[in-house]
């Protein structure tokens, strides 16, 4: 349900243009920990399976009572649900933007919904574009004040939105890959993973390189990408991620030890998150 400001070339024009003003608000030092701390980094990551598996008891829902039900629109086109967070744009707010056409009202239920995941909406506005309405929420942490940089939690407001909208739109579970995971109905087609990936990386200035990355969606992507990263030494700045129907759309500012990668190393994160994101997935009970 995103789009994304991804301003590479690797990234469709749905993306919007967002400048990147400024240093990027550190995403890994004290939150991930720093280059070396691999041991919290198993901490950080402890619940990401929980994230894949959809649990309910971090993704809730509204009371319905709160929005009406335009699920009787279905007989129209139904739009591509897109959902961006964006951690670039504001320096003060991590901003979800929401855009379905203009089929989501005020968005009530999503504003209640992330309040139960602890978060303060501290903005909010709505504007008009040939693509639809456009919903955007400014948040932060209700407990620190601050923006949201945890990837845990901003993979469980990813979720949390998704999973919302689908119960007040049902009809849009064909357009979305999560509609197989929340919707009343799979998706009408899938991605073929190793089509759908692809992943490059730029040179965006001497303190940090920029990191794309397109490929099929699916429940924990955000937490993945992330924790991937930072097992090979990589600081990721900060980023912006983008559920746009069955493909994830992200960018990430990225480091090493304070400066930006050279060609080398861009290899190794390219090929690695081309690995882990084209292999099969095997719990771990498996073994």
């Amino acid at each position: 349900m995103a789009v994304a400001t991804f301003s590479c070339g690797c990234i469709s024009r749905s993306f919007s243009n967002s400048k990147l003003i400024g240093r990027r608000p550190n995403f890994s030092h004290g939150i991930l920990g720093g280059p070396s701390s691999l041991g919290p980094l198993q901490t950080t990551y402890s619940v990401s399976k929980r994230l894949a598996l959809c649990s309910s008891s971090i993704i809730p829902k509204a009371s319905s009572a709160t929005v009406e039900n335009e699920s009787s629109q279905g007989t129209a086109e139904v739009p591509i649900p897109k959902v961006i967070i964006d951690l670039d744009s504001d320096p003060d707010a991590t901003v979800v933007e929401i855009t379905f056409g203009d089929r989501l009202g005020t968005l009530l239920d999503t504003m209640s919904a992330l309040k139960n995941l602890g978060l303060n909406v501290v903005k909010a506005n709505v504007y008009l574009d040939s693509s639809g309405k456009h919903n955007k929420f400014a948040i932060t942490n209700a407990s620190t004040g601050r923006k949201v940089k945890d990837p845990e939690l901003l993979e469980a407001i990813r979720l949390t939105i998704i999973n919302n909208m689908l119960a007040y739109h049902p009809e849009s579970s064909s357009q979305l890959a999560m509609g197989e995971a929340f919707g009343v109905s799979q998706p009408n087609q899938k991605i073929d993973v190793d089509i759908a990936t692809h992943i490059h990386v730029y040179n965006d200035g001497p303190e940090w390189s920029l990191l794309c990355v397109e490929t099929a969606d699916r429940p924990g992507l955000i937490v993945d990408l992330v924790k991937n990263i930072t097992d090979i030494n990589i600081d990721v700045e900060s980023g912006e991620f983008d559920t746009e129907g069955l493909l994830a759309k992200a960018k990430f500012h990225v480091s090493y030890k304070g400066k930006a990668l050279i060609r080398p190393l861009q290899q190794v994160l390219e090929n690695s998150l081309r690995y882990f994101l084209r292999r099969p997935t095997t719990e771990d009970a498996s073994f």
